[in-house]
């Protein structure tokens, strides 16, 4: 399924480009430009839709550039570690986070002793933003979400769910959901979503949160049952789901979005931020990408850097006030 999408959405970067009209290219080209190869770490493994939406943006960017970029994943500690190494690294344009709600939202309120803190990355644009989904095995004898709450109510202890990494969007997701109904949940950490994926599809763990992006085909497929997005609306690509909002009083107030973006070190000169932004904008308003997008479940999420500053500091105050409820913190690794 990965490899499917990662094909088409790179396929539709490279016809973005070419369909783009030659005044918007000239402009799109004007300003800073790497002078050697660009790293864009991913702070997770292989596979997930952090890993989907930085080779979809290092297509596009190798294209335009003219410079070799390489896509470098560096899993572990929910995202932080990734994120400590650019935060690392020289300011100078030629490393690039492509982050997502975990590592540059949930951490600061869910990790202790965090070694860095906002003001350490310059938020650049969104890339993708969608909802995640909530899926079981289909050896789970439910198809609703009431009686999939039923039955975690007659078998405590006896089903876990998978995530991507502790304080992922997909972890948290799971925190709400239980902390709502009133029931506890096991969770089982996983090196991203790919392996978390392969785990529920083996009915290692029993159920799952995950981004809709790379989950689809597995539903579709029906290697995995989805019960319920987790946004306040259903999503158009499998719209007989409903939202979890809607399935049960207990969780009227449910409502989450996951989100992607990039992210430079502080201290990036401005030139380097204006002209990734730039970049990011030609790629994301290009109708391909957008219909590409939808297929995966997610709408393109370019935004200026300071709106994109200020959407990232609201989230990262969300998440605090969710976590100082839940009463949830870990020490750092």
């Amino acid at each position: 399924m990965t490899s499917l999408n990662r094909r088409l959405l790179l396929r539709a970067g490279a016809l973005s480009v070419a369909a783009m009209p030659a005044p918007r290219r000239a402009a799109a080209q004007e300003g800073w430009r790497p002078s050697q190869t660009v790293r864009i770490v991913v702070p997770g493994a292989p596979g997930g839709t952090t890993d989907l939406m930085a080779r979809f943006l290092a297509s596009h960017l190798q294209s335009r550039w003219g410079q070799n970029i390489v896509v470098d994943n560096r899993s572990g500690g929910g995202g932080t570690v990734g994120t400590l190494d650019v935060v690392r690294s020289r300011p100078d344009g030629h490393t690039i986070l492509l982050g997502n709600i975990g590592p540059q939202a949930i951490a600061y309120s869910l990790i202790r002793g965090m070694q860095y803190q906002p003001g350490d990355l310059i938020p650049i644009s969104g890339m993708l933003r969608g909802p995640n989904v909530l899926v079981v095995n289909p050896a789970v004898p439910v198809r609703s979400v009431p009686e999939f709450v039923a039955y975690l109510r007659k078998n405590p202890d006896r089903l876990s769910y998978g995530t991507s990494g502790l304080g992922q969007s997909v972890h948290i997701s799971g925190v709400l959901f239980h902390q709502l109904i009133g029931l506890p949940g096991t969770a089982a950490h996983f090196r991203g979503s790919s392996p978390a994926q392969v785990s529920l599809i083996a009915n290692d763990v029993q159920y799952m949160f995950d981004n809709l992006p790379t989950m689809v085909e597995h539903i579709r497929s029906g290697k995995v049952r989805a019960l319920a997005v987790t946004s306040a609306d259903r999503n158009s690509q499998l719209a007989e789901l409903p939202a979890l909002r809607e399935t049960m009083p207990e969780l009227a107030g449910y409502d989450v979005n996951t989100w992607f973006g990039a992210f430079l070190p502080a201290g990036t000169p401005a030139a380097v931020v204006q002209s990734l932004n730039a970049e990011m904008k030609v790629l994301l308003d290009g109708p391909e990408t957008r219909t590409r997008f939808a297929a995966l479940g997610g709408v393109p999420d370019y935004r200026p850097p300071a709106e994109y500053g200020a959407f990232v500091q609201a989230e990262i105050e969300k998440w605090g006030t969710v976590l100082k409820k839940e009463g949830l913190q870990v020490e750092a690794d």
